[in-house]
């Protein structure tokens, strides 16, 4: 869409729809984002110069970003130009890019609308950079998907990311408030419905405008309709929740950390979230199966296992009824000790080893199978620890050139606080005997030099 049929961007001769024609007159009537308008916000300081930088609006579908662009389109004094990154390509690019330098070159300048923006590939997303940098196009991006994973880190150090709040129960009311407002009459719902409609926008500003037309539209003999009336009529809708994009990682970030602080009833709202929204239970079931190594561990052995059966469950009942197994696997790590004990150990290993990868085992633990092994010293003073008394020789496996290591350490918390003490009275059998090797030692030496002398 070039310039000269801008104005099919803000008017119609058709029928508008009610988001169309209640949509704000200015930047102040916009609600649930007043974050934005504050002296040292950039929508705020652009309310007070006029003057925008480019900028990338990113927020829920529904929030509002369009409007914000619309409008400082209306009260800036640069040229605008809306595109889609849905139906444009580089064709559409290169002659928006000329035109602009044309203008340019007369002394004027563009502000560039691209709705969606992160569905323009990496190399479109390069072709912005000259012309933004040049300040021959004023860019505003607006985008539903984290611009940091969707936009190319050049593009986002020339452009400032505004960040839109999804729209809260109380700025949907408003919403509602304006619509009954326009069409001079009360929506005929129940107060009980009213707060279910809000509930059912799930945060989308425009998607509840399209509800309250079609209720505006209804013809029925009911009074008032109840929630249970809405449910039927518009068959509820899934929550917000892109399991390929952003929602996608926050949501089980959310599921991890409400999982790792053993709340369970937080843990189970997230992974319902997820189920809703259509994630895929087997990426859930890996993501428990991690959690459970990495958070529980030792603290309790059998969350690895309930894991492993909760998952082999839903892949022998599939969906609706596997995923219940997995709601107590949940359940289970939620309510079980934690402890990252063995994940740091492991880190810990790897990075020592990492560094000191070069030395060689010592002889005493090699295996010997020819002779020429043998004459080297291989698996010469090995003890076999079933021989002795505990089980136990307390002989030294590490390196000859390396101080022994401590990675594992383990906490007093469940399971994990008996393998402590296992762990404490090896130690003290290993010092015991050092202390007797060395001993041994001094004695023989001592016995050495008196044979010397004799």
């Amino acid at each position: 869409m070039n310039s000269e049929s801008e104005a099919s961007l803000f008017s119609s001769e058709l029928p508008r729809p009610l988001a169309d024609k209640i949509r704000p007159d200015s930047l102040y009537e916009i609600v649930g984002q007043e974050h934005l308008f504050k002296a040292d916000a950039a929508i705020g300081q652009f309310m007070q110069s006029k003057r925008i930088a480019s900028c990338i609006l990113w927020g829920p579908p529904g929030s509002g970003k369009t409007t914000i662009a619309r409008l400082i389109a209306r009260d800036s004094n640069l040229q605008m130009v809306s595109l889609s990154a849905v139906f444009s390509g580089v064709t559409e690019l290169r002659k928006t890019f000329l035109e602009a330098r044309d203008r340019y070159s007369l002394g004027h300048r563009t502000l560039l609308f691209v709705d969606e923006i992160h569905r323009f590939n990496r190399a479109q997303q390069d072709a912005f950079l000259s012309v933004v940098e040049e300040g021959v196009i004023t860019l505003i991006g607006a985008t539903t998907e984290n611009p940091s994973f969707e936009l190319n880190d050049a593009l986002l150090s020339r452009c400032q990311i505004v960040v839109l709040n999804r729209l809260d129960e109380e700025a949907l009311k408003k919403i509602i408030n304006r619509a009954e407002k326009h069409e001079g009459r009360s929506l005929p719902i129940t107060p009980e419905a009213r707060k279910f409609l809000c509930q059912m926008a799930d945060g989308d500003g425009r998607f509840l405008l399209n509800l309250i037309e079609s209720i505006f539209s209804l013809e029925s003999k009911k009074t008032l309709y109840e929630p249970e009336h809405l449910a039927e009529i518009f068959q509820s809708r899934f929550p917000l929740y892109d399991k390929s994009q952003e929602s996608h990682y926050n949501l089980i970030s959310a599921l991890h950390k409400s999982l790792r602080g053993s709340d369970v009833d937080a843990s189970l709202y997230w992974f319902s979230r997820m189920i809703s929204g259509g994630e895929d239970p087997n990426y859930i079931a890996r993501r428990l199966t991690r959690f459970a190594v990495e958070d529980i561990g030792l603290a309790d052995p059998n969350a690895l296992t309930q894991v492993i059966a909760a998952w082999h469950a839903y892949e022998r009942l599939g969906s609706p009824e596997g995923e219940l197994a997995l709601a107590q696997a949940v359940t289970y790590l939620g309510s079980a000790p934690k402890s990252n004990s063995v994940y740091k150990a492991y880190n810990e290993a790897m990075d020592f080893a990492r560094d000191n990868g070069s030395y060689a085992p010592p002889k005493h633990i090699l295996n010997a199978p020819t002779s020429l092994m043998k004459d080297q010293g291989y698996g010469d003073g090995y003890e076999y620890d079933h021989d002795n008394d505990e089980g136990f020789s307390g002989q030294n496996y590490f390196p000859d050139n390396i101080k022994r290591r401590s990675f594992y350490r383990p906490v007093d918390r469940g399971f994990e606080s008996e393998v402590k003490e296992r762990l404490n009275h090896w130690s003290r059998l290993r010092a015991e005997k050092l202390d007797k090797m060395k001993n041994q030692l001094e004695i023989s030496s001592e016995q050495k030099k008196n044979v010397e002398k004799g």
